[in-house]
């Protein structure tokens, strides 16, 4: 951002000292305004918000933590509520999306699978989440789960196009999955024992830890508005 100035005479040392005085407050003056720190919120449910842990352990604290690691100006609000599902967060998005938010990371889903949710019914939730996003000028990123076979091959089809298939139509960034930095490591029951807690749907912080690893770059292009 620059400043326009009248025009201004000076001659000899007197002038170079004061262009001099001059650049010198400008650089001090910049630096500061043009520094911005984002917002993201994380729209999500028990996994966003951490169920089962302390709170520095949750996904947002560490994601958060990840990010200024990397050098980001970003803070992290945990819009995360357990037992959630998309109809849950289309409730409240509005009230998430305050002036303040620059970014959002959407991560819903879950719940809608637990429940056997028709993927059509999911998939308008979503949809009506990213136009609240797009209308408040809010970037996404949209995060995936793959869906189970225990519904049936149909059921699972539809379920794992709505995420690819809203983010082309909307623009947004997509994760695929949330869960990749476990799925990365192979060997399924190693990975429940060890990054799971008891119930085996939440991740221990361990576990966590790796899902931010995985997520992470996806989240900081995000917050450089890449």
């Amino acid at each position: 951002m620059g400043r326009a100035f009248g025009k201004v005479v000076c001659s000899g040392y007197g002038a170079g000292r004061w262009l001099r005085n001059l650049l010198v407050a400008g650089i001090v003056i910049a630096g500061p305004v043009n520094a911005e720190t984002v917002t993201v919120a994380a729209l999500g449910d028990s996994l966003t918000q951490g169920y089962g842990l302390p709170p520095e352990d949750g996904f947002v604290p560490q994601m958060e933590a990840w990010l200024k690691r990397q050098g980001a100006d970003v803070v992290l609000i945990n819009a995360g509520v357990s037992g959630d599902t998309t109809a849950g967060g289309l409730s409240r998005v509005a009230w998430t999306l305050t002036p303040d938010v620059d970014a959002m990371i959407l991560a819903l889903g879950g719940n809608d699978l637990l429940r056997g949710i028709d993927p059509a019914n999911s998939r308008e939730n979503l949809k009506e989440i990213l136009e609240a996003a797009q209308a408040a000028g809010v970037r996404v990123l949209l995060v995936g789960l793959p869906g189970p076979t225990n519904y049936g091959p149909d059921y699972k089809a539809a379920f794992d196009a709505m995420y690819p298939e809203l983010s082309a139509e909307f623009g947004t960034a997509l994760f695929p999955d949330w869960f990749q930095g476990l799925v990365d490591l192979g060997d399924p029951e190693m990975v429940r024992q060890t990054y799971f807690q008891p119930d085996g749907i939440h991740p221990n912080a361990e576990g966590v830890k790796l899902i931010v690893g995985a997520l992470g770059p996806a989240v900081l292009a995000l917050v450089q508005g890449e």
